[in-house]
């Protein structure tokens, strides 16, 4: 992979020892593939070891089958001095169609480190086309609204 490369897409068949008791694939499982593909684009675009800093807006929508082929992608939606925004879609469906249907989507933010583990620097990413636009607007609400819960968290536990 490129530095500099925004965006990334696996893919991969869910296995047997995926499945959780009901038969599907458990959702911690899935939560790891994303957090993978997050580290993936955001190393990708920093060029630098990344840490997950926080995930959220996790949205499971459909069970995961095992067997089903696996199609994760990652991109980068705004930068910070260190940090990376990125969007995480999880579609799958089975092997003998063409179609894949959203099954999860979350908001990552990674930030970049130096040999030290200190924060350092990323490339700039600029949001040029509409659709990107619409995806750094998303981003800054999660940054505000972060900002907001984390304010309530300090009062709540002191």
């Amino acid at each position: 992979m490129t530095i500099g490369k925004r965006e990334i897409t696996l893919r991969f068949l869910a296995e047997p020892a995926d499945a959780n008791f009901g038969g599907n694939v458990h959702g911690g499982i899935a939560m790891k593939w994303l957090d993978q593909a997050g580290y993936a684009c955001a190393s990708g675009w920093s060029g630098k070891y990344c840490v997950t800093a926080f995930v959220g807006n996790i949205n499971f929508r459909k069970p995961i089958s095992v067997g089903h082929l696996i199609e994760i992608n990652a991109k980068v939606i705004y930068t910070g001095t260190s940090s990376m925004h990125l969007a995480v879609n999880l579609s799958a469906g089975n092997t003998t169609t063409t179609e894949l249907e959203k099954a999860m989507h979350c908001i990552m933010i990674f930030v970049a480190v130096d040999e030290n583990r200190l924060p350092t620097q990323v490339p700039v990413w600029e949001a040029r086309t509409e659709e990107d636009i619409r995806l750094e607007k998303y981003a800054l609400t999660i940054k505000e609204l972060r900002a907001a819960n984390k304010h309530d968290l300090d009062l709540i536990m002191g």
